[in-house]
């Protein structure tokens, strides 16, 4: 199996799951590079993977299926999508018979109220587990709260806390850089994070995406999936004043804040 980040707008990925035949296509808001792309590597679209509703996500379905026919589109189930087929909820599964491939659905409000992602956990063409995040959980960072609480955005992060270390994380913004500076004024002191600076430099200076990450590392450098760890709940208290952050959301709460005002 093969996943491969078509860029569109400034920095959106939309990721193309495929086997060299079939393709799945995940947040398509352009239909423009994906047409471009499945054409280039001969592939025939069999289904699309949406994770919210905003436009850089969504607005290239309708063109999408116009121009190669219907495939199913799966989405939230609490939110009305144009062209979506398939609701989807906490829990469901999708079974995808070309590329072969099967995903479990978890609910993950907090950017969006009807957020979701999909992962798919090892199986016969999945050699490591993958998440598709959307804009959920960023490279050491996670999305701004347009709709949801710090309470919901932590515990939706605690689900992917929960998955294994290995798992690839695929979200659908190159905004690596912008947060590892914020990460780094959260932990400067955190060597994890200052060799993954060093390393997504790198990456970014020869144009290539710092994507996919891992759970694993986003547990070691992400300020948002480390809010229960001692030097991320000094910098929230020092930075609000408050002299007790109790629960990994309080502190969520803060450093969130904290990061839309940096």
């Amino acid at each position: 199996m093969h996943v491969w980040p078509i860029p569109a707008f400034d920095d959106n990925y939309i990721w193309c799951i495929h086997d060299g035949h079939s393709a799945l296509i995940v947040d398509p808001g352009d239909a423009e590079p994906v047409l471009k792309y499945l054409g280039q590597e001969n592939l025939t679209l069999t289904g699309i993977l949406i994770t919210h509703h905003h436009t850089d996500h969504t607005g290239g379905i309708l063109n999408l299926l116009q121009a190669l026919g219907s495939v199913p589109v799966y989405g939230p189930a609490s939110i009305d999508i144009p062209g979506r087929t398939n609701a989807m909820m906490e829990g469901d599964k999708i079974e995808v018979a070309a590329p072969r491939i099967s995903f479990e659905v978890y609910e993950v409000p907090g950017h969006t109220l009807s957020h979701i992602a999909y992962f798919a956990n090892m199986q016969a063409n999945v050699v490591e587990p993958m998440l598709f995040c959307g804009d959920t959980l960023f490279a050491s960072g996670c999305g701004r709260l347009f709709e949801g609480t710090p309470t919901q955005m932590s515990q939706s992060l605690a689900k992917f806390i929960a998955l294994p270390k290995n798992t690839l994380v695929y979200c659908t913004h190159e905004y690596t850089l912008s947060n590892i500076r914020f990460a780094l004024a959260v932990e400067p002191n955190n060597a994890n994070l200052i060799t993954w600076a060093e390393t997504a430099k790198a990456l970014r200076d020869q144009h290539l995406p710092t994507l996919p990450t891992t759970i694993g590392q986003e547990l070691q450098v992400n300020p948002f999936m480390r809010c229960d760890q001692q030097a991320v709940i000094n910098a929230a208290m020092e930075v609000s004043g408050e002299k007790l952050l109790p629960t990994p959301a309080h502190v969520l709460a803060v450093i969130r804040a904290w990061k839309d005002r940096f």
